[in-house]
């Protein structure tokens, strides 16, 4: 069965696609046709990359399809609101309007909590992640880590049914999401757990993202931290000294800034070896802290 029927060619297609997306200011114009042209068609990126070699053609009907994607997208509505989906490590999670999309930065953040998990000393550790927004990290450390046991919380109704769905696609057993507030999470775990991981929202109220996919269409609550950004680190800071016991690991998102203020502040609150880590592009991204 030929899956792109004859009438336009599918590379001119995806040409004239990347021209229409880099004219808008789209970075990675390239891949974001290829991805746009698999979701109108029902199948994989490569499979695209193919048949556009083997120089198969669209019929008018998926032409079309694919047309009002890449208007979509021209607009600078998020590829993973128009596809569903965002890839996170080996996870691919439904999102939308309502919940931070995953970024591949994230996924360092991940690492770096997963290590800690595995490394526990317990042959059934816990991890909690705050503010667990689709699920993504949660959902890594249950599935990378499948001895420990791994809770999640959210307080944004809309994020927190987007985490329910993908915590239910990916049905770890391992794993719940529960819809509190931060502060509040799990007093049943308090002093019991190896690992706390949160990408919190740290960008500081005035400095406004510059990209139209983050000012326009990711949640607020999931961006602004206050006026310094760290609002929400101090209330972690505090659950994290609650949740954690002696020797637990804290791991936090954070802005490429924002690492000698994160060490201060952990370290006021009585962290202890508080250290930030870079992430693949030698940016800083994450601060870690051991609990006294």
């Amino acid at each position: 069965m030929n899956t792109f029927p004859a009438e336009i060619p599918l590379a001119e297609a995806l040409r004239d696609a990347q021209a229409r997306l880099e004219r808008a200011g789209v970075g990675g114009a390239d891949v974001d046709a290829e991805l746009l042209a698999a979701h109108a068609l029902g199948v994989g990126r490569g499979e695209v990359q193919a048949a556009a070699i083997r120089g198969a053609r669209l019929d008018p009907a998926r032409r079309a399809r694919f047309d009002v994607l890449v208007a979509q997208r021209a607009t600078r509505v998020p590829l993973q609101h128009l596809t569903g989906r965002a890839p996170f490590r080996h996870l691919e999670l439904r999102v939308g309007p309502g919940v931070f999309v995953p970024r591949p930065e994230t996924e360092m953040v991940a690492q770096l909590a997963i290590d800690a998990l595995r490394a526990a000393a317990t042959p059934e550790p816990i991890g909690v992640d705050l503010g667990t927004g689709s699920g993504a990290i949660a959902l890594a450390l249950a599935t990378e880590v499948p001895h420990a046991r791994v809770h999640a919380a959210e307080n944004d109704v809309q994020a927190y049914l987007w985490a329910r769905e993908n915590f239910a696609e990916v049905g770890a057993a391992n794993a719940r999401v529960a819809f509190v507030d931060l502060a509040e999470a799990f007093p049943d775990l308090d002093g019991t757990v190896s690992v706390l991981v949160s990408n919190p929202p740290y960008v500081p109220d005035d400095a406004v993202p510059r990209d139209p996919e983050v000012r326009f269409f990711d949640p607020p609550a999931a961006l602004y931290g206050g006026p310094d950004g760290l609002d929400v680190v101090r209330v972690l800071s505090a659950v994290g000294r609650r949740l954690l016991h002696p020797g637990g690991v804290l791991v936090l998102e954070h802005g490429e800034w924002q690492g000698p203020d994160i060490r201060t502040l952990l370290t006021a609150d009585g962290w202890r070896a508080a250290a930030t880590h870079r992430d693949l592009t030698l940016r800083d991204r994450a601060t870690t802290a051991l609990r006294p």
